[in-house]
């Protein structure tokens, strides 16, 4: 039987896992959140980047619930992350940046046993916890399931943290410096187990780092902040567009090399295959790389040339962009 498309159907719009609106923290007289606002949709990965001292840590601690805002609006799964209870906690994971507690415990142990805590909290769509030992596998512990926490290095504590954060299988994840002390390979395995959570659990994401390629290889969008405000949000693409306005070609014909800058490089390359056709070779097409983008906007927030704007948000432009998200998952 075939299947009918209804074409005039209204497109399925869910309500995003962080709302954020006009945030704002005082400690004493000190101002450290001026104002952000953003949100963050189910299955989205965004990093939140900025130089230390910028609020990332607090913003953080405000959506885990674990610091109280001074004023405005924050919901996270639809709670006020300030009342969240033990159901709301069971929802969310978190990757802390550095802990040691528990090193008595053995890996798999340590795993079942904060398992456990999750199973009254399973549902018919999300089922938890997770399978210890196919988490372990994950992870790439399995070699060290029976070792005590102390006996592991430190690129084998991480993962072990990892775990730790994705044992209840999360509706939103919060990863602080995830991949710290990761080895290549180690990292490029867990790159691929965030993209699945992603893409196959519909899991929210909030990444921070200070790993300017794991931000531009992970992220759909990126967030920049620089003293308590948001100051530029959107894919990786659309940035580098705002601050690099022509791209770098560079190709080979007969043996040598050429460069030219473009506004337009898709129709700058489409004349260059119209004139030249088969002998262009070593084709490569570049943009603003995300650290010399990123440096952009710090640069300009930091001298003031946008003081008196508001944050640089490309959202609305980016369904070009949405394709190379997609891609990465």
């Amino acid at each position: 039987m075939a299947i009918g498309i209804d074409e005039t159907a209204e497109p399925h719009v869910t309500d995003p896992v962080i709302d954020v609106v006009d945030l704002r923290m005082r400690y004493g007289d000190k101002d450290v959140l001026l104002g952000e606002s953003f949100t963050v949709q189910s299955g989205e990965v965004v990093a939140l980047l900025g130089p230390n001292g910028a609020g990332k840590t607090t913003t953080i601690e405000v959506l885990e619930g674990f610091r109280m805002r001074s004023s405005g609006h924050v919901s996270v799964l639809g709670v006020d992350p300030g009342r969240g209870d033990e159901a709301w906690r069971a929802r969310l994971g978190v990757v802390l940046q550095s802990w040691r507690d528990h090193s008595k415990w053995q890996v798999k142990e340590l795993l079942s046993h904060i398992a456990a805590y999750y199973a009254p909290y399973a549902t018919a769509d999300r089922p938890r916890p997770r399978d210890v030992d196919e988490l372990i596998t994950t992870v790439g512990l399995t070699e060290h399931a029976t070792k005590k926490v102390k006996e592991l290095s430190g690129g084998q504590r991480r993962r072990l943290d990892v775990a730790i954060g994705i044992v209840g299988s999360p509706e939103m994840l919060f990863l602080d410096e995830p991949t710290a002390g990761f080895d290549p390979e180690a990292r490029q395995e867990f790159h691929e187990v965030v993209r699945k959570l992603a893409a196959n659990e519909d899991t929210g994401i909030l990444l921070t780092t200070h790993d300017l390629s794991e931000a531009e290889k992970l992220a759909d969008r990126i967030l920049i902040l620089a003293g308590g405000r948001i100051v530029a949000n959107g894919t990786p693409a659309a940035l580098s567009r705002q601050v690099s306005v022509d791209a770098q070609v560079t190709w080979s014909r007969g043996g040598q090399l050429f460069t030219a800058s473009t506004p337009q490089a898709s129709r700058f390359v489409q004349q260059l295959f119209e004139q030249y056709g088969d002998d262009v070779d070593d084709l490569e097409v570049r943009r603003a790389s995300l650290e010399e983008t990123y440096m952009a906007f710090v640069h300009a927030f930091e001298t003031g040339s946008d003081a008196d704007t508001n944050a640089l948000d490309l959202s609305s432009r980016e369904g070009a962009d949405r394709s190379s998200a997609e891609s990465k998952r």
